[in-house]
């Protein structure tokens, strides 16, 4: 045992460095365990009703639709989100929110969940009207089915058609999932013209007044070509172009009657960095990297290869001194 000792005493330095290949080719594996950890769980929520359509956004300076600046931010609300941070994707119209997927983490379907969000679009709507009240009890149910707690980012310019009044309006002083709904209001402040297009999706004009009314009260069906296709009625004249903008009085309205959140969807980084500000809305079994420790572990292992020389010039070479052969 003593000649053991010796030996090891006498090589110490190979020891040390042995342990520390060993412990970096761990971390260089990716080590990971199995943890039930507080991570944060997403469901982004598209309006995908008329006026999304409107341009009156820009992404990089280029004019855009509202619904294509909600596709930009909710990929990079996902770009932004750490590894373990899960996310499903859902569409509001009409009266109901539909759930696309489950919730998935983001590092691991990454390319999915974009490409998901990249071909959001209008054609999704089943029906022409929208009303937000309606919605919000939808997403409600939603959460009943994900029976999953999450955090809703609704992505919505509040402009229902018809407009809510004390007849149409739905109370939702009740809804139990306030405290998981943040409205992020998505449209310019200022009235914009409604894009309209045909079942190809072929440009064909603007929504006029009429034609938005008759949407709103019949229904649309805009998945039936031969409501929609190929020339729908359009405004015929500037003056009869439907107008709609951001409505953020309808929307801090819900917020405050649901108990939820309200922010302006502006795509800068202090947007972003509130919602990754959310506390933790589920419990997930995730993989956990311990690469960090077996680093750490490495690093210790190589200082102390150097520990008896320090120790030797602290007490003067009195203890722990080399020798030399």
């Amino acid at each position: 045992m003593r000649k053991a000792f010796n030996l090891l005493k006498e090589n110490y330095e190979t020891v040390l460095l042995v342990l520390a290949s060993f412990f970096l080719l761990l971390a260089l594996i990716k080590p990971q365990i199995q943890l039930k950890q507080a991570v944060h769980n997403y469901l982004l929520v598209a309006d995908v009703s008329q006026s999304m359509n409107a341009e009156d956004m820009k992404v990089n300076n280029q004019p855009v639709s509202r619904l294509v600046y909600t596709q930009h931010m909710m990929k990079e609300v996902v770009k932004t989100s750490p590894c373990g941070t899960y996310v499903s994707v859902g569409i509001f119209a009409a009266e109901n929110v539909a759930l696309l997927f489950m919730p998935l983490e983001v590092c691991k379907n990454f390319d999915i969940i974009n490409d998901t969000i990249d071909h959001l679009e209008w054609r999704m709507a089943w029906s022409g009207n929208s009303r937000m009240t309606f919605g919000v009890k939808a997403a409600e149910a939603t959460f009943d089915y994900l029976n999953i707690p999450a955090q809703m980012l609704f992505f919505t310019d509040g402009d229902e058609s018809p407009k809510a009044n004390g007849i149409n309006k739905l109370d939702i002083s009740n809804v139990r999932i306030g405290k998981n709904v943040i409205f992020v209001g998505v449209g310019g402040h200022e009235p914009a013209p409604i894009k309209r297009f045909n079942a190809n999706n072929k440009f064909v004009g603007y929504w006029g007044t009429d034609a938005a009314a008759e949407s709103a009260g019949g229904g649309i069906m805009y998945n039936d070509a031969s409501l929609d296709d190929p020339d729908p009625p359009v405004a015929y004249a500037e003056f009869d172009r439907y107008l709609s903008k951001l409505d953020v009085e309808h929307l801090q309205a819900m917020t405050a009657e649901i108990k939820g959140q309200y922010v302006e969807g502006i795509d800068k980084p202090e947007f972003y960095n509130f919602v990754q500000s959310q506390a933790p809305a589920a419990k997930f079994i995730t993989d956990y990297s311990v690469r960090w420790l077996f680093l750490i572990i490495t690093a210790l292992l190589v200082l102390a290869t150097y520990l008896p020389d320090a120790l030797s010039y602290r007490f003067g070479g009195r203890v722990f001194k080399r020798q030399i052969s």
